[in-house]
């Protein structure tokens, strides 16, 4: 007669609580690149349990987990409220992206490689309409992604994913405001990778710069009229 397997107390329920803290995560990460959780809006245990039906403590570790990929920010003896940028903020940002990418792009150069996975996610950019901007966002990001990860450096990847979450909620808000049509992305992914398909880097920066100029530009003067 076969024994039966050895039995570990506990460790089912942990991953069980664990499979329901990162759907919930999940699911206020969506929230909040789709607009529906607005920016400096207050996101409690309370309001998390009650909407998911789940125990406080998964409720905290939910909000915990999406904090620290930086979209909430707590301060001492306050709730989590969702991550607001200003103008500041977004110059910052984009110009960390222009500094990344652009070093990024210079290597790619010199080796006269367009990276493939950047290529098909432009194809899906192409092939979408403006009224999908949770799927521009995910196929925009994936082409930058493409650029870095090309370098094939666990470092320069590491760097970009940091501001990872800040360049989602940057490009929510563009494509929430719609303020670019997927063409006019594509078209400016597309010289991109002409330019690196003819290792020419002065051009691939230029175009680079251009693109994300352009987007900078546009949600800050967007910003400032909110203000």
């Amino acid at each position: 007669m076969t024994a039966p397997p050895p039995q570990l107390p506990g460790f089912g329920s942990a991953l069980q609580i664990r499979g329901v803290v990162d759907a919930v995560a999940a699911q206020l990460r969506e929230a909040i690149f789709a607009g529906t959780l607005p920016p400096g809006a207050a996101v409690t245990e309370a309001l998390v349990a009650s909407e998911f039906g789940i125990a406080r403590p998964s409720a905290k570790a939910a909000i915990e987990k999406v904090t620290a990929e930086g979209l909430l920010q707590r301060t001492a003896n306050r709730s989590a409220r969702v991550l607001t940028i200003d103008t500041e903020d977004v110059h910052d940002i984009y110009q960390t992206r222009r500094r990344l990418e652009s070093a990024a792009l210079r290597d790619l150069a010199s080796t006269l490689h367009a990276p493939e996975r950047a290529r098909i996610a432009n194809e899906h950019i192409r092939a979408l309409r403006a009224e999908h901007p949770s799927e521009i966002i995910d196929h925009d990001l994936e082409f930058h992604l493409a650029i870095i990860d090309a370098l094939d450096s666990a470092r320069m990847s590491a760097s970009y994913r940091r501001i990872l979450s800040e360049v989602r909620l940057c490009m929510a808000q563009v494509q929430g405001r719609q303020l670019l049509h997927p063409d006019l992305i594509g078209d400016e992914h597309s010289r991109i990778l002409a330019a690196l398909q003819l290792g020419d880097a002065e051009s691939a920066c230029e175009h680079l710069t251009t693109h994300l100029g352009r987007a900078e530009s546009l949600l800050v003067e967007s910003l400032t009229h909110e203000e």
